[in-house]
């Protein structure tokens, strides 16, 4: 069977070769815009979008997302961020630049449950996310004949109590330094403090609930026996705080006593596999900025 293979037409407008996007989180104060807008119309960029967000008075953080066109953008890029490096050091920045046309590499975990993993892989091939999914791995092999028919590599590696360490060791091997970011479509593993110094910021994790509420073991068993009204799902960072780091992307579906706990399950993943592919999608877009255990995200 021919590999699928995703469609990048749609993309074409958002993947020119001279369009960057510019990120920037500093502490406030006044002249920041005009200091980056000043600098970037001096190297001859035209800004196509600018998006900024200000905490003020709480913690006084400013967060900007610019897209910009330069012509002959790849040649000048070292020097542009050279030069940039002195702007970003006289207001504090913590700041990057990335090429549009540049697709992240992922890697997504899965174990049995694939309705996240086929969201993902159905706007991929669709070319609604912009991304190279450069594989999938899971500690089941119950998905390679489904991954493999999409032209994507499949890793079974199993985990269990004794081979967690050795397993792990496997899934870095075959991960670091070849994908930009991990996405765990319900990946039923607690991730390691190694694995996370690897990938800070950088593995999305898709929770069956709408956190903080129901956590751990059968939420939507604990959701149908306190009565809820809504259902929801949270897209996150991981960090070492399970199912605690900083939130991306939450949405919620009203429900009622007439719902069983398997329609719960239902209306659940449903949510799930939508709540998890923008969060992806942002982040590739690059469209998140984290500052502590929160985000900013200009969608």
């Amino acid at each position: 069977m021919k590999p699928l293979t995703p469609n990048l037409n749609k993309w074409s407008d958002k993947t020119s070769e001279n369009r960057a996007r510019m990120l920037i989180s500093c502490p406030d104060r006044p002249g920041i815009v005009a200091t980056v807008s000043k600098f970037l119309h001096q190297h001859e960029a035209n800004i196509v979008q600018s998006d900024q967000y200000t905490m003020d008075p709480e913690g006084g953080m400013f967060f900007i997302r610019i897209e910009f066109d330069l012509p002959d953008l790849e040649s000048k890029l070292n020097a542009l961020k050279e030069d940039f490096a002195m702007v970003a050091n006289e207001f504090q920045m913590n700041w990057r630049i990335s090429l549009a046309h540049k697709k992240q590499k992922l890697a997504i975990f899965v174990s049995k449950e694939d309705h996240c993993l086929l969201e993902l892989l159905w706007q991929w091939q669709a070319g609604d996310l912009y991304a190279d999914i450069k594989m999938v791995v899971s500690n089941h092999d119950d998905m390679r004949e489904l991954v493999e028919s999409f032209g994507i590599p499949y890793y079974h590696i199993p985990v269990t109590a004794d081979t967690k360490a050795e397993a792990e060791a496997k899934q870095l091997e075959v991960t670091e330094g070849k994908v930009d970011a991990i996405i765990l479509a319900r990946y039923m593993q607690i991730i390691s403090h190694k694995f996370l110094q690897v990938f800070q910021n950088r593995i999305i994790n898709i929770h069956h609930s709408f956190l903080p509420a129901f956590v751990g073991g059968k939420p939507y068993a604990q959701a149908f026996n306190r009565g809820v009204k809504i259902i929801g799902a949270t897209a996150h960072y991981v960090t070492e705080e399970l199912d605690g780091g900083p939130i991306i992307e939450q949405d919620v579906q009203r429900v009622s006593h007439r719902d069983s706990v398997d329609e719960l399950k239902r209306i659940g993943r449903h949510i799930e596999r939508i709540v998890l592919a923008r969060a992806v999608s942002w982040h590739v877009e690059d469209r998140i900025l984290v500052h502590e255990n929160k985000t900013v995200v200009f969608n």
